[in-house]
């Protein structure tokens, strides 16, 4: 069952229509008809966009089992035709259905301020203003029937339908865990900050900040130079005969130099200081809880992004404040050497497929074909992967390209395709941006080991077939991930748990201690659900690292 919802602009109530052929039906409180309708038979809700939609319904107390983001959907099906940046609002989608003038996308809605409270449950904001001149119903009606046309045209219509239901899925997720948040103590926040940092001082860095700058100018034999400018830096390792070409750790843990040891310590606290120090709990974290807002789908590859509080890049050490509430704990899965199993899987390589069936991919692939060693055959796979083609990586991977060709030709395609302009797609649709978008926020860069130090992405050449050859991994390496959250999802449904961080390839699941073990036993088998829905009967392997811990720190 389908249900179209149209909010009123200036009250509580709606309008519902049952598609395809309802009468439409105004309700005086939109939240409760909604809990009414979910409860009798959990329909699909086709809405506008569930970032304006659902954190209302989620104040109220209103949960939905399944929605179709038609904001989400008009994204994914102008990048699939390659029309990138193009507005993706219900307005403007309606617009290009009547052959009207297309309005721009309205600016994101900010999160709600400490201590919110309204008596409407949707504002003006949350849906298109009266003064756009059309019917939000009939609307919403209009484009649903025209993405299902379109998403029948796409070349693999199943897949892109699982692509949708998966990134509607994802927009549901993430805004009942910025709706829960994560478990945060300032009181242990504060304390690791002091450890770590000194006291906060009224004004500049603090004490352990300014100590380390004056060792750092001290071993460049210079004074007031700025560790926390990368010009400055290169240019201090430049006077001192050191070339580097950044100050990326992974660079400067090459380079034998005093100033290397407290330069690294001071760039580890500089990011804590200046991303999650207090400031950062006093703005984000209230009543024991850290809740961010998400943005499914915010990179081009479909990873997630925040709207501030930097949910998705939280420091290990700072991580020592997140701490179950008594009597609970945290179930941590992380999914390894994802991007390398997915690659086996979208190539279809029976060679890596075997490797891919293994617990250790890396091992197997050391075992098969490199002589037992693991981190030759890592480097290989993450280099034909991430496009390095030099160095170390030459030898191993001219083993890659004679015992993996199918893999190897896969990626290498999927690169000459980037260095033409064109555009590839992931397994189940997702479109990469096209030459003139670039790639440089796609979210695609190299881990450090993978010895890259070139940033990804660009208009033409090597750098776009770098982007692209990774895009096809790393896009599918989302999808499985949003499918593994959905299925997540509807397992943990009725339980006291609740997923309340998502950050790539690791899901957190914050549940009472006795729901520990059926916790763990349903991520496994979501898992498992994931690479079935994405490959069919793949003997390709998607293996969690779980643990059960107390505190979010001490998981593996």
């Amino acid at each position: 069952m389908l249900i179209a919802v149209a909010p009123d602009p200036d009250g509580r109530g709606g309008r519902l229509l049952d598609l395809p052929t309802g009468s439409p039906q105004q309700v005086p409180d939109l939240a409760a008809a909604i809990a009414t309708r979910e409860a009798a038979g959990q329909p699909r809700w086709v809405w506008p966009a569930t970032t304006e939609i659902y954190p209302r319904l989620l104040r109220a107390g209103v949960r939905v089992a399944r929605c179709h983001d038609l904001e989400l959907t008009e994204a994914l099906l102008l990048g699939h035709d390659g029309r990138w940046g193009t507005p993706r609002s219900l307005a403007a989608a309606r617009a290009r259905l009547h052959g009207l003038p297309v309005p721009a996308d309205p600016p994101p809605r900010q999160p709600d301020p400490p201590g919110f409270a309204q008596a409407a449950l949707f504002e003006a904001s949350s849906g298109p203003p009266a003064s756009h001149g059309f019917d939000v119903l009939e609307a919403v009606q209009e484009v649903y029937a025209d993405q299902q046309v379109r998403l029948a045209a796409t070349e693999q219509p199943g897949r892109f339908r699982l692509l949708v239901a998966a990134e509607s899925a994802g927009a549901l997720v993430g805004a009942e865990m910025g709706h829960v948040g994560l478990p945060w103590r300032a009181d242990l926040h504060d304390q690791l900050l002091r450890e770590l940092l000194g006291p906060p001082q009224p004004f500049g860095p603090p004490r352990r900040l300014a100590e380390l700058t004056a060792q750092i100018n001290e071993a460049f034999g210079t004074h007031g130079m700025h560790p926390d400018s990368p010009a400055e830096v290169v240019r201090a390792f430049a006077q001192a005969g050191v070339e580097v070409p950044n100050t990326r750790a992974w660079v400067l843990k090459q380079v034998e130099h005093p100033a290397v040891r407290p330069l690294l310590e001071y760039k580890e606290l500089y990011r804590i200081w200046t991303a999650h120090a207090w400031s950062w709990c006093d703005a984000w974290v209230r009543d024991g809880r850290f809740r961010p807002e998400y943005v499914p789908g915010g990179v081009v590859s479909g990873r997630w992004a925040t709207r501030g509080g930097g949910a998705l890049q939280v420091p290990k050490v700072v991580r020592r404040a997140v701490v179950a509430d008594p009597g609970w704990r945290f179930v941590v899965a992380d999914a390894g050497q994802l991007e390398p199993r997915m690659l086996a899987a979208v190539s279809g390589d029976r060679r890596l497929i075997a490797a891919g069936a293994a617990g250790d991919l890396y091992a197997a692939l050391a075992t098969d074909s490199f002589g037992g060693d693991r981190a030759k055959a890592k480097l290989a796979l993450l280099g034909a992967m991430y496009g390095q083609t030099g160095g170390a990586a030459v030898p191993a991977l001219a083993v890659l390209r004679k015992h993996y060709p199918t893999a190897f030709e896969f990626v290498e395609a999927a690169a000459r395709t980037g260095e033409a302009g064109g555009l590839v797609r992931s397994w189940l649709g997702r479109t990469c941006p096209p030459a003139s978008a670039g790639g440089r926020d796609a979210g695609l860069d190299p881990p450090e080991e993978g010895g890259s130090a070139e940033t990804q992405g660009g208009a033409s050449g090597r750098a776009r077939g770098r982007f692209t050859r990774n895009f096809v991994v790393q896009a599918t390496a989302a999808e499985w991930a949003l499918v593994l959250l959905a299925t997540l999802r509807t397992a943990l449904a009725g339980r006291k748990a609740e997923m309340v961080l998502f950050v790539h390839d690791e899901v957190v699941v914050h549940c009472p201690a006795e729901e520990a073990d059926e916790v763990v036993a349903a991520v496994h088998d979501s898992a498992e659900q994931a690479g079935r829905l994405l490959f069919g009967a793949t003997e390709v392997r998607f293996p969690l690292d779980v643990s059960v811990v107390g505190a979010y720190a001490d998981a593996k």
